[in-house]
């Protein structure tokens, strides 16, 4: 298969598609480049493939087609009061519920509740052979079957092209707000951030923020109205420090921004990665052997996950790094990066072994959406 993408608008037509082709990778809302950007690859445009499906408020379920832009689901959700907890990326850029999912990308609101593989109730997906799978159930109670929406959080579109999800949803809170306490060692922002954490404090989201002047620390603390500002004070209190707040629509304006990346030069190459406070000095070991000290990063979601803005104007390192990460056990999945990185988004430390090839052969045995 050659010339444009094609925009197949049903299951069927997915399937049509990737039977046809020797090699494909699909794309919806194109905001994560790194992983649909594949030399020799047939590009499938899920972007016809839309439309919320189910939507039923009561059951706090929503089903949506793989291509329907985050965006489409946020508004639908949002006048019934509710929303998707763990807090997709890009919304705003025009990321999807499909490329959301393949990417495994939660925001830094997945603290309060839980990532993707914790909202995804049941999948549709086209494996290598050109047929349709279900997975999972619509209901929030489901124990019977393999675990294949599961399976699907992260798997970059190399084990199937997703057509349609099903998530759990939750109310969303009233008020939020967000402490900030700037220019801290990172040492003593990790030891602020357990403090809290650990004090009995309902924090929505919890970020460490590089800058020129050291580690802004970002708690945002959510709930009923008339209890924000008696949760706001134990939160401060606990910090025992110089604090600023966040309300409103400036909190709003922030958190957005983070979700959509605002902080990162749109030239840089965007990793993510896998975190704990454990392992953060050892990333930041890793960018100062690179003398890349100042690049700009947030450790987030409790510091169980690292984005780092890579500069455009050092590209040619990105070798270097993958060495390095490897050499620390680290793992990054570049969301956007250069062509020259798009044939392998994933660098550093690779994981899943024997277990992952056995999964690839079962469930495209042909090699059709590549290997990871």
């Amino acid at each position: 298969m050659t010339g444009a993408p094609s925009r197949p608008g049903s299951a069927a037509e997915v399937a049509e598609a990737v039977g046809g082709a020797e090699r494909i990778v699909p794309r919806g809302g194109g905001t994560k480049p790194a992983l649909w950007s594949v030399e020799g690859a047939y590009v499938l445009d899920l972007s016809a493939l839309s439309g919320i499906t189910e939507y039923l408020p009561s059951e706090y379920t929503v089903t949506a087609l793989a291509g329907t832009p985050l965006a489409d689901v946020d508004a639908r959700l949002a006048a019934e009061g509710q929303y998707l907890p763990f807090d997709p990326l890009l919304v705003e850029a025009g990321s999807t519920v499909g490329g959301a999912v393949a990417a495994g990308a939660n925001g830094p609101g997945r603290l309060r509740y839980g990532g993707l593989r914790d909202f995804l109730l049941a999948v549709t997906f086209v494996d290598g052979r050109g047929e349709i799978v279900r997975g999972g159930a619509k209901v929030v109670k489901n124990a019977a079957g393999f675990d294949l929406p599961k399976l699907m959080v992260g798997s970059l579109g190399r084990l199937g092209v997703l057509t349609e999800c099903t998530f759990k949803v939750f109310p969303h809170p009233e008020s939020c707000a967000t402490l900030r306490v700037a220019g801290m060692a990172l040492d003593e922002a990790i030891e602020a951030a357990g403090r809290v954490g650990a004090g009995a404090v309902e924090i929505e989201c919890l970020d460490l923020a590089h800058g020129l002047a050291g580690w802004d620390l970002e708690i945002r603390i959510g709930g009923r109205s008339f209890a924000l500002d008696a949760r706001l004070k134990r939160a401060a209190d606990l910090l025992d420090t110089d604090v600023s707040t966040l309300s409103d629509d400036a909190d709003a304006r922030h958190w957005r921004a983070r979700r959509e990346f605002g902080w990162a030069s749109t030239a840089a190459s965007v990793l993510k990665l896998p975190l704990t406070p454990a392992t953060a000095g050892a990333l930041e070991q890793v960018l100062a052997d690179l003398d890349a000290s100042q690049v700009a990063r947030v450790y987030s979601a409790g510091i169980q996950q690292a984005f780092v803005a890579w500069p455009a104007e050092r590209v040619a390192d990105l070798p270097a790094l993958d060495r390095a990460l490897s050499e620390a056990k680290l793992t990054a999945l570049a969301l956007r990066a250069p062509a020259e990185a798009a044939n392998q988004p994933i660098l550093g430390h690779r994981t899943g072994g024997e277990l992952l090839r056995r999964v690839e052969q079962a469930l495209d045995p042909a090699g059709r959406f590549g290997r990871l």
